[in-house]
């Protein structure tokens, strides 16, 4: 489905920065054509800042949004997440991150929550890049207590696992 996103923008390189950046914050854009983080304006030449485009540029895509229904829906009920990978070992929590051998294929969260689940290990949060969105996608996953070297080494079994990484 994000791909039909982005191509409904193809041929609009600078646009398409725009929208990406959009569905990788997880931005709203309202029906009043306002870009929106729980309620938060973000202004647009913040938005056109970061993706290296001109304001207008951010106009546009808005205005493309806002004529499209199905891109309406999809933006108007965006909602961005509290990640707390970046504050986990601060929190006495840890971070595992798993590097998929192939993102698209089904079931790696649920070998990796089964390992976890049989070791008594609680997932706090576990979130996975779109491979339709990310060039390098992982899962990372949040856990309430320090993880065994031995149950590292058991994730990195899975046969869907790349590589592990784990910030503790």
């Amino acid at each position: 489905m994000w791909q039909e996103v982005v191509d409904k923008f193809s041929g609009l390189p600078s646009q398409r920065k725009v929208v990406e950046l959009l569905l990788e914050m997880g931005f709203q854009v309202t029906p009043a054509g306002r870009i929106t983080s729980g309620g938060i304006d973000i202004p647009r030449t913040q938005i056109a800042k970061k993706v290296g485009v001109d304001r207008r540029v951010v106009d546009k895509t808005v205005r493309r949004i806002q004529k499209d229904s199905e891109l309406q829906k999809i933006f108007a009920n965006m909602r961005s997440i509290a990640f707390l990978a970046d504050v986990a070992p601060l929190l006495g929590l840890s971070v595992i991150v798993i590097h998929p051998r192939d993102a698209r294929e089904k079931g790696i969260l649920g070998a990796v929550a089964t390992v976890m689940a049989k070791r008594g290990i609680s997932i706090r949060q576990a979130v996975s890049d779109d491979p339709y969105l990310v060039d390098d996608p992982k899962l990372t996953i949040i856990t309430d207590k320090k993880i065994p070297g031995w149950v590292i080494d058991e994730i990195g079994q899975i046969e869907s696992v790349k590589g592990v990484q784990i910030h503790q």
